[in-house]
């Protein structure tokens, strides 16, 4: 046997034993066997560095990046819609059955009683870090992280070192796949007890102890950090002719992926079984987890219901009530947000609560503090909102119990409070001169979501703002070092180093400029979608109401807040300010001006053939048409692949144009 025959052979033996120890958890070869064979591998290469690929096992630690650079998803990552009690899952099973034309007749039951079930397919939501792994006949290319869900940041030598991960597959094939990167519990503690060793400071549990690690610099401490990783989904051909999730699940296994175990359920009772069952048992396991996701099990149906402007509508989150603690209410704050929301915060004696210590809680709005029927010294009861911000619940009154003072006045400026009518929040009308909504909404702008100014924290802001140096957004790009290194603390090199931050923020995509301008109701996803939809901020200035509201995941109520918001003199004054003193925007879904498609919307409903349905999405997209999931009057064609479902019918109800795949094509070509 030749050198490159022997490499041969100890690659595969050592892939699947690795396979076969960190995937299947049942390792056939003792440790000492294995290290041998990895020693021998690792010494032929260094005789033969002409024989490294890399997809070697000895190619898990990849060196230092000076960044991680950004790159686009071919195809996008989406959130998901959570339900927190049985109710809601039913309403979301019902909402399903009703778009895909399921149900026995329209008045749905919220028993489940009169409808047609739809399998569906549950598993363990892990709390880690979402990725996109990409392979190319069977060898591991590139890794992703989530980023926006549009955008993600290149951290393939870091998650090269993730064992878990197959370097090669066990078929040469094309294939993406997305999955969820976590942290061991028992690794985390052992991780927590080396940092306290060395006197650093300890995570404050896996997951972000996971984030940390997945985006080292340096991968030879992420390989030291023992991350594993869960597939919960992949992008397949459709020649390997997979018709479900779970089937695509069971594929993913084959090619050596380490897929977290599933439950099909034939309806949502089964399905809140599973949540019953792994509420307590997932506390024996692991990892950490944080909810169950629930998914249409037929991928066909998964293309019918498609999604909405930020998740899909074929899967939901149910989410785990999360841990409760009592603790003592000290005193309540109020605060000004950047729309002039004041918000009640609870001040309370510091509490251990889901592994992070909480000495203040949200209460939301006064007529929460009225529900709770809170008062100064009460007992409140604390948990984490989503398992993370933390909110009070209840109160009971202690023998020191006194009345808690509402406030008539804006806590920043003292102008009176407004009440607005269908709305629980009260205001401090004060938008131009109140302090704390000055500060919010700078705070908001230069945040990484946003114009993304590295260095521009809360304090220089609130130094900024008190001297009068910045009141709009467009006096940030009027600074000078000079005024930057009056504030105490800001030195010549953090004064440079800012300034060099506000001129690099004035290149800035367009979707992230619509996002920094707090356009009330309107945030990261749906500036996303206005993006799309419109070319310049010029088109987006002068938007007619009814084209907004007409556009997915818009609606009335946000088209009618941004058509107000461009109707504010003062608002496109900052905005052209901006424009002048060199704020460049670029659209990323604008990068060619045939927009022949402008105003038209394509609904697309069963298979197509020549292309997936996320594809033609975009390319019509890319044209300047809309592509709803859903069938209206507003619809100007359906586009019908095989199996199409009730949309096709509805189309022909309202007398809207059908079109073949080969229609589409055409009208693609500009034919």
């Amino acid at each position: 046997m030749d050198v490159q025959e022997r490499i041969a052979n100890l690659r595969k033996t050592i892939e699947i034993n690795s396979y076969k120890y960190y995937v299947e958890d049942n390792p056939e070869l003792e440790d000492w066997e294995y290290d041998k064979l990895f020693k021998e591998l690792k010494l032929l290469e260094e005789q033969h560095p002409e024989l490294i690929t890399p997809d070697s096992p000895t190619q898990r630690v990849g060196g230092i990046s000076e960044k991680f650079i950004q790159v686009p998803h071919r195809i996008r990552l989406y959130s998901l819609d959570n339900s927190n009690n049985n109710e809601e899952l039913h309403a979301w099973y019902n909402r399903v059955l009703k778009d895909v034309g399921e149900a026995k007749n329209t008045q749905l039951s919220l028993l489940g009683s009169n409808y047609d079930d739809i399998e569906l397919v549950s598993e363990l939501k892990i709390d880690g870090l979402a990725v996109s792994l990409t392979y190319k006949n069977g060898v591991f290319i590139q890794g992703l992280t989530r980023g926006d869900g549009v955008i993600g940041e290149d951290i393939t030598n870091n998650l090269k070192t993730v064992k878990s991960i197959p370097l090669r597959l066990f078929e040469p094939i094309d294939i993406e796949v997305r999955g969820e990167i976590y942290m061991p519990i028992s690794s985390f503690n052992k991780l927590n007890k080396i940092q306290i060793e060395n006197n650093q400071k300890t995570f404050a549990n896996p997951r972000n102890a996971a984030a940390g690690s997945i985006r080292q610099l340096d991968s030879s401490i992420t390989a030291s950090r023992d991350l594993s990783i869960f597939i919960y989904t992949a992008i397949i051909d459709k020649k390997y002719n997979i018709k479900t999730h779970t089937d695509a699940m069971d594929f993913c296994k084959k090619l050596g992926f380490r897929v977290n175990n599933y439950r099909k359920c034939k309806n949502i009772n089964d399905v809140i079984q599973f949540c019953m069952d792994m509420s307590e048992y997932r506390k024996t396991l692991n990892y950490a987890t944080d909810g169950v996701v629930i998914k249409v099990n037929s991928l066909y149906k998964q293309e019918e219901l498609g999604f909405t402007a930020r998740a899909p509508k074929w899967a939901t989150a149910f989410k785990f009530p999360p841990e409760e603690v009592w603790s003592k209410l000290k005193s309540v704050e109020f605060s000004v947000g950047r729309t002039g929301v004041v918000t009640p915060v609870a001040v309370i004696e510091p509490v251990l609560l889901s592994g992070s210590t909480v000495g203040r809680a949200s209460m939301y709005n006064f007529d929460e503090l009225q529900r709770l029927d809170i008062s100064l010294n009460d007992d409140v009861l604390i948990k984490k909102a989503a398992e993370i911000i933390p909110k009070v619940v209840r109160s009971r009154k202690t023998q020191n119990s006194k009345p808690l003072i509402l406030p008539d006045n804006c806590p920043s400026c003292g102008a009176k409070l407004i009440d607005v009518e269908g709305e629980v929040a009260r205001y401090c009308p004060n938008h131009d001169t109140c302090p704390a909504q000055i500060k919010g909404r700078i705070e908001y702008f230069v945040s990484k979501a946003a114009m993304d100014i590295d260095g521009f924290g809360e304090i220089v802001i609130e130094k900024l703002v008190n001297k009068g140096f910045i009141k709009y957004f467009s006096d940030i790009y009027k600074l000078t070092q000079e005024q930057l290194m009056s504030l105490e603390l800001i030195q010549e090199k953090s004064s440079t180093n800012l300034m060099n931050a506000i001129e690099k923020s004035k290149d800035v995509l367009f979707s992230k400029f619509i996002n920094a301008l707090g356009i009330r109701l309107v945030g990261k996803e749906s500036s996303d979608i206005l993006a799309q939809n419109y070319k310049t901020i010029e088109e987006l200035i002068n938007a007619k109401y009814e084209d907004l509201a007409g556009i997915m995941g818009i609606g009335e109520k946000m088209a009618k807040s941004i058509v107000e918001y461009f109707q504010d003199e003062k608002n496109i004054s900052v905005i052209n300010e901006m424009l002048s003193l060199g704020v460049k925007i670029t659209n990323k879904y604008q990068g060619i001006v045939d927009l022949r498609l402008k105003g038209q919307s394509y609904v697309i409903t069963g298979t197509l053939e020549t292309m997936s349905r996320d594809v033609a999405q975009a390319k019509l997209k890319e044209l300047g048409a809309k592509t709803p999931s859903s069938v209206s009057k507003n619809t100007t064609f359906v586009v019908i692949g095989s199996n199409p479902g009730s949309k096709a019918d509805k189309a022909r109800e309202l007398g809207i144009q059908i079109l073949s795949e080969n229609d589409l094509i055409k009208i693609l070509k500009g034919e």
